[in-house]
């Protein structure tokens, strides 16, 4: 089984995250002294601004320059995408060339504004109608939002992956209600969705530290073999 950080940003100079290869390397280094045997690499995706094609070529590109550089000791990567939410998303033709390399995960991010019945349908049909596998993305930024709490309750009762932020477990503040939703099973990955090195830099072990010592080893080796299995990362030589 592999330790996996679900959410990063850690290819250069394709969205906001790593600005440059020599970056990556940095946040590859951090992410490797924390055991982390992969790294989803999650671009953003933004359907009003992105063509598919454009965006797959400029990653492409982007993780072969990472890869001459990459060094046996760092974290695998897999390719994915964080795709923003919108509207007409269940329709939309392209999705699969956006879900995690070899699977049908698709890592999810809603809007950063009140829902509506309609969104949460749309989620519902990229579940049971398009057979994705959907991760949302880090879960609890959305829960400031009082208009969304009906919502979130109804997104969790579907059969779908809910994905934390490492940093979100960090602050007392926001930590019990987060590690309830670990403990209840209405949330199942951590990602570090880090950007760089001084900002929002690869903290997944921090988070993995808290969610032992809350809630034990037994749990993280489960939540490692759920993620393992969902990205068939079987093959894999050091997992």
């Amino acid at each position: 089984m592999a330790v996996i950080d679900f959410h990063s940003h850690i290819l250069p100079a394709i969205d906001d995250g790593s600005s440059s290869v020599e970056k990556s390397i940095e946040m590859l280094d951090m992410a490797s002294a924390q055991n982390v045997d992969v790294m989803v690499a999650t671009s953003h995706f933004y359907a009003a601004r992105h063509r598919v094609e454009d965006f797959l070529e400029k990653r492409q590109r982007a993780f072969e320059k990472l890869q001459i550089k990459q060094e046996k000791r760092h974290p695998s990567l897999k390719l994915g995408a964080e795709v923003a939410f919108f509207p007409g998303i269940s329709n939309a033709e392209r999705l699969d060339d956006l879900t995690i390399e070899g699977t049908r995960v698709l890592l999810l991010e809603m809007p950063f504004s009140p829902w509506s019945s309609s969104d949460i349908r749309e989620v519902r049909e990229l579940i049971v109608t398009r057979n994705f596998q959907v991760v949302l993305a880090h879960l609890e930024r959305y829960m400031g939002i009082a208009e969304n709490k009906r919502r979130i309750e109804e997104l969790t009762e579907l059969p779908l992956y809910v994905q934390i932020n490492a940093e979100s477990l960090l602050g007392w503040r926001t930590r019990r209600p987060l590690i309830k939703m670990f403990e209840r099973g209405q949330a199942h990955f951590l990602g570090s969705d880090c950007h760089g090195v001084h900002h929002r830099e690869p903290n997944l072990g921090k988070g993995r530290e808290i969610l032992g010592r809350k809630l034990g080893q037994d749990f993280l080796r489960r939540m490692d073999e759920r993620g393992t299995e969902l990205l068939q990362l079987g093959g894999l030589d050091h997992v």
